[in-house]
This record gives structure tokens, sequence and C-alpha cells, in this order.
């Protein structure tokens, strides 16, 4: 069957290289893709949010299954969009409706819905911009630390933890002002729960469940987890403080009540969803949902899992999970993403890629990278590449991924050193 994939970044490099080993693919296609996702597939220049032409193109090349990579497209409906057309209806398709893809697309309706099926997540109360006065007035009493969500999708850049009333203050004012454009149109204030986070994945059919390995990522851009926040400087799989006794919570307390939650509310939903948590003390929490796989946990998860996961997705969208069993890796997986110089803020692009070919024992996922006319590598975004090595332990699968990112070579080039460093003392 041909097969395409909607998106350009490290996750859908993580996707592409996976699929191609699939025994039910065909050709694969990607759209638009990356330099990397061109090594697995043939890249099309299609843009994912233009649904007419993704629908003409699943035509024109006989698609048998289209996998939706990045949150946006879910978000703004094309799984609505494909199930409008009686024949694209037809079409397996891996990715929720726009009803289910408001679980990452308003982090309000999100933090009701947990309210509603009795879903473990911090208190909140949102505000919009008629209600500045009622919400500076709720800040100034509320417990330190303040988190500020912005409700709609801004590109993982959303969420600020204010230390101070005056800056919680300032920064909802500026947020309802449009720092976030429309997605801060209404903001979600949230308790500050402390205690250590990770990042579970299940897939759905809709009515059953399977779920994948976990990881937990690293959004500070500097070493110790400081910093700026970022897209994700690396991901590490699998964590080992999920213990028998937590993964029964997590399922029993977060996964089984979701995924019937969304049954009960009669919302559609084929595909990912990944849980963001946090444990306090002995007990997870929701953090946050999104409808889609993480990025940089994909690039650790993905390697780890032994299923094909071609048939694995067609299984998911003809109903039939309940029929599959996960096999996964029992070996660490640590991912480091390299980064441009100046990210998260200003950065340059276009700088020449070298040592791909040095890399020896780990995979390199293509993020921000594009080929130019001459087939060189060049960097065009602030993550650039993902290098994911396996070992016996975090040590081992951290020094090889540290060694390889050491022989890739581009101008401004940055990673992180201590992904999975926090994790040791639970070896």
């Amino acid at each position: 069957m041909n097969i395409l994939l909607l998106g350009s970044g490290g996750r859908e490099h993580a996707f592409a290289w996976k699929l191609a080993q699939s025994r039910i693919c065909t050709q694969l296609f990607i759209a638009p893709g990356n330099s990397g996702t061109a090594t697995c597939g043939t890249n099309v220049s299609l843009d994912p949010l233009d649904f007419p032409a993704v629908a003409a193109f699943v035509r024109t090349a006989e698609i048998g299954m289209v996998v939706v990579g990045p949150e946006e497209p879910l978000v703004r409906g094309i799984w609505d969009f494909f199930q409008a057309d009686p024949e694209l209806a037809q079409i397996p398709f891996i990715g929720p409706s726009q009803a289910g893809a408001v679980l990452e697309g308003s982090k309000a309706w999100a933090k009701a819905f947990m309210q509603r099926h009795k879903i473990p997540t911090a208190a909140y109360r949102k505000f919009d911009g008629t209600q500045l006065a009622e919400a500076k007035a709720y800040l100034a009493t509320h417990a330190l630390p303040i988190v500020l969500k912005a409700d709609g999708l801004a590109a993982g850049k959303g969420v600020i933890i204010c230390e101070s009333h005056a800056q919680a203050q300032t920064e909802l004012e500026e947020m309802l002002g449009g720092k976030f454009g429309t997605a801060g149109a209404t903001v979600v204030v949230e308790q500050f729960l402390s205690g250590i986070e990770f990042s579970v994945f299940a897939l759905t059919d809709g009515k059953n469940y399977k779920i994948l390995p976990e990881a937990k990522d690293y959004k500070r851009i500097g070493e110790g987890d400081t910093g700026l926040n970022t897209g994700g400087m690396g991901a590490v799989s699998p964590v080992p403080f999920a213990t028998e006794s937590v993964w029964e919570k997590v399922e029993s307390r977060i996964i089984k009540p979701s995924i019937k939650g969304l049954r009960k509310e009669k919302i559609p939903y084929c595909g990912f969803v990944f849980f963001g948590l946090i444990m306090v003390d002995e007990d997870p929490y929701v953090i946050e949902y999104n409808c889609r796989m993480g990025d940089p946990e994909t690039e650790v998860v993905l390697p780890r899992l032994k299923n094909d996961l071609g048939a694995l997705l067609l299984s998911c969208a003809r109903g039939q999970l309940a029929r599959t069993r996960i096999r996964t890796d029992k070996r660490a997986a640590t991912t480091i993403f390299l980064v441009s110089g100046g990210y998260p803020g200003d950065y340059a692009k276009g700088k020449l890629i070298s040592g791909l070919d040095k890399v020896k024992g780990s995979l390199v996922f293509h993020a921000g990278a594009k080929n130019d006319d001459q087939g060189q590598t060049l960097t065009s975004g602030g993550r650039v590449l993902a290098v994911t090595s396996f070992g016996k332990t975090f040590p081992d699968a951290l020094k090889r991924s540290r060694n390889n990112a050491k022989k890739i070579q581009y101008e401004g080039k940055y990673f992180r050193k201590d992904i999975g460093k926090d994790l040791e003392r639970y070896l």
C-alpha cells in the first residue's frame, strides 16, 4: 500500500524511517518532508494545511493510508475534511477528529474534560480579555509560583512559570494582549505542581488502546534544566522511575478514563494520545494532552518499538487494536538534539552541515535541515538534528549520542551534554 505521511520535522523523519521498514508499505510519500525523510521515501511539495491539495494528491497517488504527524492539521480539522468526502472517508486515517484534537488545541477545554472524567490534574481557572481586572485580582492572592498557559497552539512556547505576582500580572496582560496571537485570547492560570515529568503515549482506535514505550524529554536550553524553554533538547526511554506501581496508577487513573471519556462524549478518535505527566510524591497528574506523538520523544520511542509500524497503524484504523501486542526493545535509548546558535531566540539558517557520514552506531533524524540544489545539507530551523543511540544503560547511550554529536559540524552548533543524567540515580 502507498502511505502518505504529513509533516516535516524530526518526528516525521522518525516515522518515515520506521514506516519505510513496514511490510505493507509499497511507496512512502512525505509532505513536505525534509532532507532526512528524502532518504526514506519521496518528499512531496505539499502544505499539510492545504486540505484540498492533500486530498488531490491522495487520489492521484492512490494512497492507501494517511498518517498525520503534527498537531495543526488535526486541530484545523483535516480528518473532518476527509470524512466529508465519501471516497476519502474510506481511506485509513491516523489522526483524530477536530473534536478530538481540541484536547491539544484548547488547554481550557482539556482541563474541563479532565474535571468531567475525574482525571487528576492541577487546579485552574481561565480568563479572557474581558476579565483582565478579575484575573489580576485572582493572581494577587495566588500561591507562587504561578503557571500561565495560552489556551491555543503556541508552538510549544505558550507556558510561562512566574516566580512573583508582579511577573504573573505583567505576563498575563501581555498574553491577553496578543503576545501569542490568538492562542492567548484565553489564558489558563494553573496551580504549580512540583515533581518529575515524563511522557506516556497511547495509540487508540476509539475503543481499545495500546501503550507505547514512555519517555522523558528535556525542554530547557541550558544544562541542568536552566534557561528558556525550547521545543525539546533531547529525550530518554524508558523512564526508570516508572515502576509497576506507577504504571498501574497511570493506566487506571489517567489512560483508561481519558479513552473512555472520549468514547462517552462520542468524539471520533483514531490515533495517538500524548499524556504529559508529572509525578507528585507517588501520584501521577496530567500536565497536558497532545493529539499526536511528541518531538523529541518520537525519536527515542519509535526506535524501541519492535512492531511493524505500518501494520500497527492499519490495525488501529480498522478498529482491530485489541488483537495487537506491543513489543519493545529493552535497551535504553537517548536522543540529543543539535540546535542552531541563538535558539530558541533568533538564529541564522543555511549553515552547511558536515560530518554526517562520520556518525557510527547512532541514528540521526533530521528536523530543521534541508538539501540544496547541489545536494548539500543545510540548517533550516532552530532544532536541526536528533542523534539517537541505544545502550545497556542511560550513561552508555548518552555517551554514544554525545560522541557522535561531536562529529557533526555546522556554524553555531549547540547541544546539551547532560540529557538523562538526572535519571542516573534510579539505576
